[in-house]
């Protein structure tokens, strides 16, 4: 006959640690989710901030090509001029 108290069945003890480990590693996974996220985003925006730079430098380099393509036809304007004005001395 068994007549003392059962204060704790050992059948269900290892379902707590597994769940509480689960928890934990799930925890653990968002916070590092979280870290690499937050360099990703700090990455990208150092390489938008490096291609507004790029673009900038580029509208740059087109403007001036746009004026150094005027400059050229003036002197193709002036040296035809030239051309013709020694022909007719000739």
């Amino acid at each position: 006959m068994n007549t003392g108290v059962v204060l704790a069945s050992g059948g269900g003890g290892s379902n707590g640690g597994i769940i509480a480990v689960v928890i934990i590693a799930i925890i653990f996974t968002a916070i590092a989710v979280s870290i690499v996220s937050f360099f990703q985003l700090q990455k990208h925006r150092a390489d938008a901030v490096a291609f507004a730079a790029y673009r900038k430098l580029a509208e740059e380099a087109v403007e001036k090509q746009g004026q150094l393509l005027t400059e050229l036809q003036a002197l193709d304007l002036k040296v035809g001029e030239i051309e013709r004005m020694l022909r007719s001395v000739e």
